[in-house]
């Protein structure tokens, strides 16, 4: 095999690794469209809550006279040996604190506007982001911060019988990454499509009237969707960190936006086209980035959400679905 097409595989490896991240963080922003029909703008920043979750819990404090809940617990994890049970296990607790976040949101912020202009809670939902971007400088500081190392990303050796794909270079942390989208996705798939709760879901968002009227709580449906996408980006956000050990208050601001990108890319309302989008964006950012300039980067995402509204608004797996006046 030559060694553009060994090249071409690896920026392929590279862009799943990336696209798999803006997917999971572009479930959050189509499931909650499809249940109320907005974007929630503060999901990018909840991905970065999810980043600096992973950092209080993995750095211990260096003043040992600090006391209180995040203090206690992030020495009582320091006990426990870097290594994959680690960090499952401070994965699940920042979706666990994410989710409890999206949750709070929704009950705090929009809830009381569900019957206000659609403009109004987009307003909203910018305010909440820069709230959150505002308070994450006020309490962690505006520098970036280094984020542990629980998982060293290096590289793994490929078998030999493996031919001339050896050449190829695959790290710890890609393989962590797409294996655990694939989990994350895997479970979500079997609560939309096996559970009460998701077929509640998916009622509410054909038609919330006649899913009240058919004694469902909107309500409690709504929350757990809230909560549901938030916990996503949650995992987003350490699975970003363990390649890109470093965050910031800012880091959800351009990550979001692509995410959304990638949703509208594959069919926003669509969990199909949530993932479809992240992983070609993903693939199209890093082939740009290898064959052309990095400089292009994030010019390529928005290039993409131009085109693909110009060519077909629904996105490649959406519908058109004509809207009452």
């Amino acid at each position: 095999m030559s060694e553009q097409a060994i090249e071409f595989i690896q920026q392929l490896i590279n862009g799943l690794s990336l696209g798999a991240i803006y997917a999971l963080i572009a479930l959050g922003y189509t499931m909650v469209f499809g249940v109320l029909r907005f974007i929630n703008f503060a999901h990018g920043d909840v991905f970065m809550i999810g980043g600096y979750a992973g950092w209080l819990f993995f750095a211990v404090p260096e003043d040992e006279s600090k006391t209180g809940v995040w203090a206690s617990l992030s020495r009582s994890l320091a006990g426990i040996p870097n290594g994959i049970p680690k960090l499952l296990l401070v994965l699940l607790m920042a979706m666990v604190l994410c989710a409890a976040l999206g949750i709070i949101i929704e009950k705090l912020c929009y809830k009381p506007l569900r019957e206000r202009p659609k403009i109004t809670v987009l307003i909203t939902a910018i305010g909440v982001s820069l709230f959150l971007e505002s308070f994450g400088q006020y309490l962690f500081g505006a520098n970036p911060r280094a984020f542990p190392t629980v998982i060293e990303d290096v590289a793994i050796d490929l078998p030999q019988s493996w031919g001339t794909f050896t050449a190829l270079t695959v790290t710890t942390g890609q393989v962590i990454v797409l294996g655990t989208t694939l989990v994350l996705l895997l479970v979500l798939t079997l609560i939309v499509l096996k559970t009460k709760i998701g077929m509640a879901m998916r009622a509410l968002a054909f038609n919330p009237t006649a899913c009240a009227l058919m004694g469902v709580n909107n309500n409690f449906v709504i929350s757990f969707t809230f909560g549901l996408g938030s916990a996503l980006a949650g995992a987003a956000g350490i699975l970003t960190s363990i390649q890109q050990p470093s965050i910031d208050p800012l880091m959800g601001i351009v990550l979001g936006l692509k995410a959304f990108v990638a949703a509208v890319f594959g069919g926003i309302g669509n969990l199909g086209g949530a993932v479809l989008g992240g992983i070609l964006l993903g693939v199209v950012e890093t082939l740009v980035v290898g064959y052309v300039s990095p400089t292009y980067r994030d010019a390529v995402a928005f290039a993409v959400l131009i085109l693909i509204l110009l060519v077909r608004p629904a996105g490649l797996l959406g519908k058109n679905v004509r809207e009452k006046v």
